[in-house]
């Protein structure tokens, strides 16, 4: 049994508790918080210098991507980063896709994080998550811009997903965005998903390009997808990445990276924020001020378009771009995603969870880029 306290404790289910103590078993599940260390025998306690809080959520990954580290350009926008990652594909054996794999989950764990929503394209990740280090979501993804492979590609990720089932592994088939999917297939994804639990999360938004393909049939996106004779159901009778998005006529929804949204009318679904991934592929940032902060989670997108895993720096992002307090900031990167993500455990320090402990370091009530895993 471990006493452990800091200059302040964040349970995120209630407000911050000044030299409060979570007193964890060896396993590191809750058994209670306690007001004040004064409370606790001196000699039972750790006591550590910042803040104590649960073990973050990175809510939007696509850890099959590791292998692009440093591969692709900042600044390239949308159309030429999707090609960028086509190209590179083939320049890498499953050896090293692999070991690139092992070697993002470990810095995740170094990092704090504890569950992952991450995006699968293939089966790459299979053999690390099946070693159970952290929880993850698996959002098996749909993309296909020609008809005439659309069915194929449907019976691919169903397989994709089957695989993932049978290894005890969430799995949820969803579409990649708004621009990649059909009206039809768009109906096809929402009648595979069956529970009310299930989340189902999409792209949207993410570039300007994305507005001006719906909007106004034109822009870089609208002349790749034409040039290459893509499916021109995908826009031509829609009008927005919304509306694309009302297709789905489903009740749980996580919209990710909405660089580019003017407003967030979708007040009950979950929002995903990608700071340093947007700032990689578009340099700029979401409007931070349009999202309603308790349905508002952070993730850190691929390392083809992120130098790190980390949600800290994604949150430091966040602090300099709101006005946000440092509770409601924790909760987007714990508490938000794991109820998004349905991890029931993760989240907050109640009793009976399991959901990890970071010590953040904090200067002039602000977070600072320090942490340390503790549970």
């Amino acid at each position: 049994m471990r006493f452990l306290t800091a200059d302040y404790l964040f349970p995120l289910y209630r407000n911050p508790i000044k030299e409060g103590v979570l007193q964890i078993s060896d396993e590191g599940k809750v058994i209670d918080i306690i007001d004040h260390r004064s409370k606790i025998d001196f000699k039972k306690l750790e006591i550590y210098e910042g803040i104590l809080c649960p073990g973050f959520i990175n809510a939007h990954c696509h850890l099959e991507l590791s292998f692009l580290k440093g591969e692709i350009n900042t600044g390239t926008k949308l159309v030429t980063f999707i090609n960028t990652i086509r190209k590179k594909r083939n320049n890498y054996s499953q050896e090293e896709i692999l070991k690139s794999i092992e070697d993002a989950e470990i810095e995740m764990k170094k990092n704090g994080i504890v569950a992952v929503g991450d995006i699968c394209n293939n089966l790459d990740t299979l053999t690390q998550k099946k070693k159970r280090n952290l929880q993850y979501y698996n959002f098996v993804e749909f993309f296909q811009i020609f008809k005439e492979k659309e069915e194929e590609t449907f019976l691919k990720i169903k397989e994709i997903q089957k695989k993932f089932i049978e290894s005890n592994l969430r799995a949820t088939i969803v579409p990649h965005s708004p621009y990649t999917v059909s009206t039809e297939m768009m109906g096809k994804i929402s009648k595979n998903i069956n529970s009310q639990n299930e989340l189902i999360s999409i792209h949207v938004e993410e570039s300007k390009s994305e507005i001006e393909l719906f909007k106004n049939k034109k822009g870089a996106l609208y002349d790749w997808l034409n040039n290459i004779g893509a499916n021109p159901q995908i826009w031509f009778k829609r009008n927005s990445s919304r509306a694309v998005v009302k297709e789905l006529n489903f009740k749980k929804l996580m919209l990710v990276h909405n660089t580019f949204s003017k407003k967030a009318d979708f007040d009950e679904n979950y929002y995903c924020v990608c700071p340093k991934a947007n700032l990689y592929i578009e340099k700029t940032l979401p409007n931070f001020s349009i999202f309603n902060p308790k349905k508002l989670c952070v993730g850190t997108d691929s390392l083809a378009s992120n130098s790190k895993l980390s949600i800290l720096e994604e949150i430091l992002e966040i602090q300099n771009n709101t006005d946000y307090d440092i509770n409601s900031i924790l909760k987007i990167a714990s508490k938000n995603g794991a109820e998004a993500l349905g991890f029931t455990e993760l989240g907050t320090f109640s009793k009976g969870k399991k959901p990890g402990v970071n010590l953040v370091q904090y200067k002039n009530n602000k977070l600072q880029n320090q942490i340390k895993v503790l549970a």
